[in-house]
């Protein structure tokens, strides 16, 4: 049974810029996800956003997932060196559609399977998957790496969902950049929907998880909080 409430969370990361970015005590190990960053044909800056690079000190998180899509050649190279690869010791990248293109001499894998705490984590980009974010097709990549938790992304859609008593999670675009998988279609005609930047903070202890979802809506960062455990009963939480 999954049970909905309402409340203000305490995350690792504080969304109040004079608090300390991170509180480490009792949060387990931190695993950071983010992706979809197309810098710099996509979004504003090339940088996250800055309420998000306040929180976001490096090495504070043992692990580091991105689900690819970094951005044109110079851009995304120096957005991996820059902007990821100082966060935590433990950086994992797959490669999205726009890399091989973007970025051909990349050396991201397709897809990637880690074990953290007793978890198995799969990380995937997400074009490969269609319908894209669609969950029946997500969950037979999830077999075929035979992970607890498939992390995706492609969709810039922020989203923690349970399907079929294991875990699909989704960061979105840290950077909010659009996406033509977050376009929608109305008598014959395609508009891009607003993309709401966003990244995922996950805190592995043991065999519980609390993933806390960070999104910037209206220059302010809300917090959602989702728990769930390795025999996948789960309690889901969200910040008003």
């Amino acid at each position: 049974t999954t049970v909905h409430v309402r409340y203000h969370v305490q995350p690792p990361i504080k969304a109040k810029p004079k608090q300390p970015p991170i509180t480490m005590s009792g949060f387990g190990e931190l695993v950071l996800l983010l992706g979809d960053l197309h810098i710099p044909h996509r979004c504003a800056t090339p940088k996250f956003p800055e309420k998000f690079q306040r929180m976001l000190v490096p090495n504070k998180m043992q692990h580091v997932l991105c689900t690819g899509n970094l951005g044109a050649s110079t851009t995304g190279t120096a957005a991996y060196e820059e902007l990821i690869r100082p966060l935590a010791p433990n950086v994992h990248v797959v490669a999205g559609d726009y890399d091989a293109v973007c970025n051909p001499n990349n050396n991201f894998p397709e897809t990637k399977v880690l074990q953290i705490g007793q978890f198995r984590i799969g990380l995937v980009h997400g074009h490969q998957i269609v319908p894209w974010g669609e969950h029946a097709s997500l969950a037979t990549m999830r077999r075929k790496l035979d992970v607890d938790i498939l992390v995706h992304g492609h969709t810039h859609k922020a989203e923690v969902v349970e399907h079929e008593g294991y875990y699909h999670i989704n960061p979105g675009s840290i950077t909010g950049a659009y996406s033509n998988a977050s376009s929608a279609t109305c008598n014959g005609r395609t508009t891009d929907v607003d993309v709401i930047p966003s990244f995922i903070l996950l805190s592995v202890q043991g065999s519980k998880v609390v993933a806390y979802t960070y999104e910037l809506k209206n220059d302010e960062v809300e917090v959602g909080k989702t728990e769930f455990s390795k025999n996948h009963d789960s309690i889901l939480h969200a910040v008003g």
